[in-house]
């Protein structure tokens, strides 16, 4: 369905204007262009835990977290768009969806959905 989606992208080198507004009108993926997104620079740069296995790292290559906001979920879409326009994702981390956002739940963490969380997407759904 077309619900938002918002990430947190690691990727290699700034992207600049050019990029950024590629990845925002959409990208070909397999002859299909991806719809257009919210995309921008964190002005913060998150501060997430390591990962196991540590991302690729080279220090010649600069990197940063990008935010991006995608109202479809193609497989491994996220890594693709920013592939297509020449910023290898070295990590990916889904930040929310829909109205529920992922907070302070580390990797393999999990909670349970609260009722009134599952009846906001369902009404919104019957609009």
């Amino acid at each position: 369905g077309k619900h938002s989606r918002r990430y947190h992208v690691l990727v290699e080198r700034v992207p600049d204007w050019e990029a950024l507004k590629n990845l925002r009108q959409g990208v070909e993926l397999q002859g299909e262009r991806t719809l257009p997104c919210k995309v921008k620079i964190l002005d913060s740069q998150p501060e997430y835990p390591a990962r196991e296995p540590p991302v690729r790292y080279r220090k010649s290559v600069p990197d940063v977290w990008i935010e991006l906001e995608l109202l479809e979920g193609r497989n491994r879409q996220v890594r693709k768009m920013t592939a297509a326009v020449g910023h290898p994702t070295l990590r990916l981390i889904r930040v929310s969806i829909a109205s529920l956002q992922l907070g302070s739940l580390t990797h393999g963490e999990w909670r349970e959905v609260e009722r009134d969380e599952i009846f906001v997407e369902s009404e919104a759904a019957a609009l």
